[in-house]
């Protein structure tokens, strides 16, 4: 009986039924309370850029490269800050020279960049890792909320936040920022209502 029960779970581990893995386990300690208005970046323009700034809003974190194959996706980014904006979503572009050193230029540079190729006018932070030990601590509670398996792989990963500042979904490099599945998502966030202040972490 005793051989019969372990086969029966041998099965269900290697079909990945029985099995959780560590991105699949709730998070535990200060990342399972923690929200994004906890993190702070900084600016393209070198001042501080707390998430706190947009309590209440919901928040599309993207991070980006301008000498990707992916790059025309700001224009799409720059049209979706553009449809919502005044309904509550705030744009976040996260440059980063992690992917294929395809963000090699200086913080001024990259804005040059940006604002006269794609029109670009939501925020950017400065050049930031999203991966690895020298990742954004934004980027690694989001890792570690949501799962290695949703952390960016690529250049323009996106992480959707919600009003109360707890993530949402990821959606990856190739998900275009207009979408029907993030649209959708973003939407379904901006219909929530916001946290009252006395009810805001």
């Amino acid at each position: 009986m005793r051989k019969i029960l372990a086969a029966a779970l041998g099965v269900l581990t290697a079909s990945g039924l029985g099995a959780m893995t560590a991105s699949a386990l709730p998070p535990a300690g200060p990342a399972a309370t923690a929200t994004a208005n906890d993190f702070v970046f900084q600016s393209i323009d070198g001042k501080p850029m707390p998430l706190s700034a947009y309590r209440g809003k919901v928040l599309l974190v993207v991070n980006t490269a301008s000498f990707c194959g992916f790059t025309p996706q700001y224009k799409a980014l720059q049209k979706l800050h553009e449809s919502f904006e005044a309904r509550g979503l705030v744009l976040i572009g996260v440059p980063s020279n992690d992917f294929g050193g395809q963000e090699p230029k200086s913080d001024s540079e990259v804005k040059t960049f940006c604002e006269g190729a794609f029109g670009i006018t939501f925020p950017l932070t400065s050049k930031t890792h999203v991966r690895g030990g020298d990742a954004h601590p934004f980027y690694a509670w989001a890792s570690t909320v949501l799962g290695s398996m949703n952390a960016p792989w690529w250049n323009f990963h996106k992480y959707l936040v919600g009003r109360d500042g707890k993530l949402v979904t990821a959606f990856g490099t190739r998900t275009e920022p207009q979408s029907a599945e993030i649209v959708k998502a973003i939407e379904a966030e901006l219909a929530k209502p916001a946290p009252s202040a006395s009810l805001a972490p």
